[in-house]
């Protein structure tokens, strides 16, 4: 019988990965029921599954200063094929996590990597999410990988040490956004500090990185994010301008004053976007609306323009008087941080 990916979760779960040295790197493989071979890569571990071969991936030398002594970084295993669109692998990734939960309980950690995954690697450009189930001394993450979704292995230390050294302030140091609960599992969890933009290009690019995959995203992590965006003006005041709002769909929403044109800009009304209608059934709240599309179909740069051409058009004089609401850092039972936006939050 073939093993579900819960069963093979708690296997992991229960492995003893002898702290990570060669001998407890093979002594994990083992015990497991896998085969080893070396290769330039590193080691590939056949598991017998469908899905293919696993990875340990080594400590070279970006990573040393990370690791305490570990030699590997962690066990990847996939579990899922999925089709090559957004859309394939945002619901692969989330059909494992809804198998996974019900299996182990609610992660402990939810996020989204950007385009700065762990230890300055890549993620797939449909998006990056993962979830964490931590725990001492390792953790289990359910991560999306090349060809789909990825059960993860990995000593907790090392990629937690990583996340916080980045919080050195310069622009793009962090990417994503990383959401936990309130529960013990986290206890002694470190948060980095983050970033602010410094021009408006910056707070484009940012803006265009994060709702380009948010749909992909919010879909495969079965969460919904409602984020109000506030912009402080210089004849005082610092009124709502935008809702960004997305579950399976991005929809934006525009608040803009009778000064600014929102139609020259891009802006539609609910006759041009009949699809933000149920989100926002009365048309004058906001009057102003885009529907961006559901996973893979936001165009984040021109979405980004038309956010950043309003905020200035509004009387925005710095990308430090556009201010992220704190109603969008609650998505269901996690505190997120959107370390990527480079935004102060209020």
């Amino acid at each position: 019988m073939t093993e579900s990916v819960a069963e093979l979760a708690r296997r992991l779960r229960s492995a003893d990965a002898g702290g990570w040295t060669p001998e407890g790197a093979r002594a994990l493989v083992a015990g497991l029921g896998w085969t080893w071979q070396d290769s330039g890569a590193g080691p590939v571990v056949g598991t017998g599954r469908a899905e293919g071969d696993a990875r340990l991936r080594p400590v070279g030398s970006i990573e040393e200063r990370y690791a305490g002594g570990q030699s590997y970084l962690e066990l990847a295993v996939p579990v899922r094929p999925a089709e090559p669109d957004a859309a394939g692998q945002a619901a692969a990734f989330r059909a494992v996590r809804e198998e996974l939960t019900a299996a182990l309980g609610e992660p402990s950690i939810m996020g989204v990597y950007g385009d700065l995954g762990p230890f300055y690697g890549s993620g797939p450009l449909w998006g990056t999410p993962f979830v964490r189930w931590r725990d001492r001394p390792d953790t289990l993450e359910l991560r999306a990988g090349k060809t789909g979704p990825e059960l993860v292995l990995q000593p907790t230390d090392p990629v937690e040490n990583w996340f916080w050294r980045q919080g050195v302030g310069e622009e793009h140091s962090i990417t994503g956004f990383f959401g936990s609960r309130n529960d013990a599992s986290n206890a002694g969890l470190g948060f980095p500090g983050g970033w602010y933009a410094q021009s408006w290009e910056t707070v484009t690019r940012a803006l265009a990185d994060f709702l380009d995959t948010l749909p992909a995203e919010t879909t495969a992590l079965g969460t919904s994010l409602a984020m109000p965006v506030y912009g402080r003006l210089a004849e005082g005041g610092a009124p709502i301008l935008f809702d960004i709002t997305c579950q399976d769909r991005l929809s934006l929403g525009c608040f803009a004053s009778d000064a600014v044109d929102p139609a020259a800009l891009g802006w539609g009304t609910v006759a041009e976007h009949p699809g933000t209608g149920e989100l926002w059934p009365d048309d004058d709240d906001p009057r102003w609306r885009i529907d961006a599309g559901g996973p893979g179909e936001p165009k984040g740069r021109a979405l980004a323009e038309t956010l950043v051409a309003t905020a200035r058009a509004a009387g925005v004089r710095t990308p430090a008087d556009l201010i992220v609401g704190g109603e969008a850092t609650y998505m269901g039972g996690y505190h997120v941080t959107f370390y990527g936006l480079g935004l102060k939050t209020g």
